[in-house]
Parts: structure tokens; sequence; C-alpha cells
């Protein structure tokens, strides 16, 4: 990861984004703060995608299965009629 002070950034900033698309993380400083963060896009959404459709999976073999009466019985527990 490394750092880049804001006004080269804005100088280069088509150059960092080439970077960025490679793979690099960059942080842009201003007065020796970070300001902001440039990150990949995909990286980071593809694999929580890819990593909450596994639990789901996981969730769906341990659940087995339901009736139709089980699901209404549960809709229902605690209604006053």
């Amino acid at each position: 990861m490394r750092e880049v002070q804001a006004s080269e950034a804005k100088t280069h900033l088509p150059r960092l984004l080439d970077e960025v698309e490679r793979g690099e993380t960059l942080i842009i400083t201003r007065h020796g703060r970070a300001i902001a963060r440039l990150v990949p896009e995909g990286d980071g959404k593809r694999e929580n995608i890819r990593r909450v459709i596994e639990e789901m999976k996981a969730a769906r073999r341990g659940a087995g299965t339901i009736t139709v009466e089980e699901i209404l019985s549960a809709r229902d527990e605690g209604r006053k009629y």
C-alpha cells in the first residue's frame, strides 16, 4: 500500500488509476494525514458475495425441510385472535 500526496494524485490521476486497476491500493494524503483510499473495485465485493452465498448454502443444508403447517404455526405464534 503506497501513500500519495493529494497534489500528486491531482496531477497523475490517470497513472494512479492504472495502478489501482492492476491491484494496487493507494492512500491519498494531505499534509501528512490520510484522507482517501483508492482500492480496486471488484476484489472485495466479489469475495464478500462469494462468502455470503456459501454461508446461505450451508444454512439451507443444515435446515432440513419444513412443512406448511410449521410455517403457519411459526407465523401465528404469539398472535391474539
